[in-house]
């Protein structure tokens, strides 16, 4: 078994800091995701390989630190007081400004305003639990002067590169995924059967790395769940607290059906939709549920044709939505008929927080005066790409026939367990694959 510290997952997200760091006309930069995916971690990872210096500055932990920025909103004022909270030097060009826990702070969140403005020569960096949420209240948010990078949970790409870095390898090297060994194939669908136990919170998945085993695994997943449901009352307005916590309570039951519509009765009986949008922005905020909304039709930008009062949610880690609907880990590779229509669930989900990870417009979804459904839509592009979502082999069905029909697109995808294979139209990528899916799409297959 290896030391829980020896394990490190190189983070994609590493590479876009990168890009801002070089960026003419960069600003105060503000990392955004939910809770425990890792963006402390990341920025203090970012600062040690990229600057001489790293400055941590913690508005949870020093309230001192906070009445500083209730005294001045000057820069050049702000880095000499700073430069008292930590041993580093702070210099222009080499020294990494982390502002962590910045909604604890309104005004530290304002004066990004003026780092931006008036000494833009400093690179800062700022995250928070729930940043998204703080970002919406208040005047405080310095609109439109500071840059923002999503994060998202560990991918299995990331997974498989610290699993089994000679396949990671392979696949990120290879221009064809064509003919993909068998040796290569078998290596990558095990590490696939494991991450889709851990998931991508990175403790979990860690404990899975390192070989802590299922109950640690598990155990870690239900103290992060548990965690969420905290916030809602330490975080979220008192009326809405049981509005929320009812909605996130839904999220199995919603998917758990072959329409997967969201319905407000399986929230509570009676319930409707004016009571409970503030509950869905606030998850949405948070970063712990995805929305995706009915297109009406496949057009450019797709969120013109949004069809409001018709959308799915999803959770934005899949191996905790299973962990919350209370399956074990070993249903995951189960025939059993009674597990038929969550397994579908589950596959849906990992695919759309796939593609979310990979593009930068969220998908969306299709129906055909309810005879027909696709699964996701997808922006590639200038392309709309219709995907579907099959959790076994059988990639049988109507609906995207019914769709190339209507629309003929250039290009569809299908998610399955079948080998990768396309004939220039339709592209069936194995789910196992789906985090290469943008690479595939753009390379020589």
């Amino acid at each position: 078994m290896v030391s829980k510290d020896e394990i490190i997952i190189h983070r994609d997200i590493l590479g876009k800091l990168k890009e801002w760091q070089r960026r003419k006309g960069r600003r105060p930069v503000v990392l955004r995701g939910a809770r425990q995916i890792g963006k402390t971690w990341i920025l203090k990872e970012f600062g040690q390989k990229c600057f001489r210096y790293t400055a941590y500055f913690n508005f949870e932990r020093s309230e001192d630190l906070c009445k500083e920025f209730d005294r001045t909103k000057d820069p050049s004022r702000l880095i000499k007081i700073l430069s008292l909270y930590t041993d580093v030097p702070i210099i222009p060009g080499e020294t990494l400004l982390i502002f962590d826990e910045i909604q604890q702070c309104n005004k530290a969140l304002n004066s990004l305003k003026y780092f931006a403005e008036d000494a833009p020569e400093f690179h800062v960096a700022a995250a928070g639990s729930l940043l998204g949420v703080s970002l919406q209240h208040g005047d405080s948010f310095p609109v439109g002067k500071v840059d923002f990078i999503n994060m998202y949970p560990v991918t299995f790409r990331e997974f498989l590169r610290c699993d089994n870095p000679r396949i990671s390898e392979w696949l990120e090297e290879t221009d064809s995924f064509s003919d993909i060994p068998e040796i290569v194939e078998s290596a990558a669908r095990e590490s696939f059967d494991r991450y889709r136990v851990c998931g991508g919170m990175p403790r979990a998945a860690v404990d899975m790395l390192s070989g802590q085993g299922m109950e640690t695994v598990i155990q870690d997943q239900k103290m992060i769940l548990t965690a969420y449901s905290l916030d809602f009352a330490k975080h979220a307005p008192g009326n809405e607290i049981p509005k929320i916590s009812n909605v996130w309570q839904s999220l199995p039951s919603q998917l758990a059906k072959e329409n997967r519509k969201f319905l407000y009765k399986l929230v509570k009986p009676g319930a409707r939709a004016r009571e409970y949008e503030d509950a869905l922005l606030w998850l949405q905020q948070a970063g712990l549920i995805y929305r995706i909304f009915c297109s009406t039709k496949p057009g450019l930008p797709l969120s013109a044709y949004d069809d409001v009062a018709a959308f799915k949610i999803y959770m934005f880690d899949s191996a905790l939505l299973r962990v919350m609907a209370e399956l074990p880990s070993e249903i995951l590779n189960s025939d059993n008929p009674l597990y038929s229509e969550f397994k579908g669930a589950l596959a849906e989900n990992y695919i759309l927080q796939s593609l979310v990870a990979q593009t930068d417009t969220m998908p969306r979804y299709w129906v055909s005066n309810g005879t027909a459904e696709v699964d996701f839509l997808m922006q590639e592009g200038l392309d709309i790409i219709p995907v579907e979502v099959k959790a076994g082999s059988n990639t049988a069905g109507k609906s995207l026939s019914v769709y190339i029909r209507k629309f003929n697109p250039d290009r569809c995808v299908i998610y399955s367990d079948r080998p990768f294979m396309h004939d220039g139209k339709i592209y069936h990528i194995p789910t196992y694959l789906a985090d290469f899916t943008s690479k595939i799409l753009n390379g020589k297959d």
